[in-house]
């Protein structure tokens, strides 16, 4: 049996992406081992696509609490890493699969491990590859591009928009995502407008403002599209606008121009890399709850117009004539960002 490295982040979509670069350090330093990562079983297909994992342990709980136990099986790990949080819990849960090296964050509850400090306004991809970088292996907080999908996009070229959000607080208003699509439409742009399980409700509230019959302009891709064909979609937009959530990430992951709504959480912690290509909506102000069921005021004071405004000056962005062609892939490497 190859030896094995245990890393347990049993979150969302956002997370997983957010930890791609620390995965691949780890595939990196530890090339001949099996990489398994404990993570709920509907990100096995994501985890594949990163290319740093070989096996999706399922493992979840509600919210963003700590699995219970781990259904780990044969000798102990030669490495456990928690990126999953500060600890203790995750700590303790790791330290019961007997792991010969466990690496993570110092913790007064857990005074055996000998890790790093935690840093709560710490960016998430940036925290992960500090942890690692700590035990002295080398990360790369901006090795986080997937490789582009092998399926078709169901709607090549379109604008993406997603309504959908975990949590009430990051969800702007159907009424304005359905007046960005509607100028969107009236520009001569075609629209994908995408949510994921249980979210039907919000995209016929969406249309609803839209006005009229969706056509083949306006693609209603309902009911949580599988993995495969949510990220050809992404990968070949001409741009994504969301709120903070994990379809957010995705478009970073394939370097799709892209305006994100931020709201209680400031960019600074789950945004895009700094340039030009992914613009983060924000203003300023004490941080919300991010698990809230009411939009947050600071996500309240972005309106339509400021969307609409990003993508106009978005240089990456098609105008009328592009928008009806299929999105050329991204060749000139690296991601940017701008942060507003």
């Amino acid at each position: 049996m190859r030896p094995r490295v245990l890393v347990l982040r049993a979150l969302g979509l956002g997370d997983l992406l957010a930890g791609v670069p620390a995965l691949r350090a780890l595939r990196r330093v530890f090339p001949a081992y099996e990489i398994v990562l404990a993570a709920p079983q509907v990100l096995a297909a994501p985890a594949a696509a990163c290319g740093a994992v070989d096996r999706l342990l399922p493992a979840a709980a509600p919210g963003r609490a700590v699995p219970v136990r781990l259904d780990w099986t044969g000798p102990p790990p030669e490495v456990a890493v928690d990126l999953h949080g500060s600890g203790p819990s995750s700590h303790l849960l790791l330290r019961r699969t007997r792991p010969g090296r466990l690496l993570a964050f110092a913790h007064p509850g857990t005074p055996e491990i000998a890790g790093p400090v935690w840093r709560a306004g710490e960016h998430e991809r940036v925290r992960w590859c500090r942890l690692l970088e700590w035990y002295g292996l080398p990360a790369d907080p901006a090795d986080l591009r997937l490789p582009p999908p092998a399926v078709p996009s169901p709607a090549p070229g379109a604008f993406v928009v997603h309504p959908g959000a975990d949590s009430g607080a990051r969800r702007w208003p159907a009424e304005r995502y359905a007046m960005v699509v509607r100028e969107l439409l009236r520009r001569g742009h075609r629209v994908a407008l995408t949510g994921g399980p249980g979210e039907d409700g919000l995209l016929e509230r969406v249309v609803a403002g839209v006005g009229g019959a969706p056509g083949s302009a306006l693609r209603v891709l309902a009911g949580g599209l599988p993995f495969d064909r949510l990220s050809a979609l992404f990968a070949g937009a001409a741009a994504v606008v969301s709120g903070d959530t994990g379809v957010a990430h995705l478009a970073v992951a394939y370097g799709t121009p892209s305006v994100t709504l931020f709201g209680p959480v400031s960019p600074r912690l789950w945004g895009p890399p700094p340039g030009t290509r992914h613009v983060a909506l924000w203003h300023p102000g004490p941080p919300g709850d991010p698990h809230g069921r009411e939009p947050d005021p600071r996500l309240l004071r972005i309106g339509p117009e400021d969307v609409l405004k990003a993508l106009s000056d978005h240089p990456e962005v098609p105008g009328h004539d592009e928008s009806r062609d299929r999105r050329e892939p991204d060749r000139r490497g690296g991601d940017t960002a701008r942060a507003s």
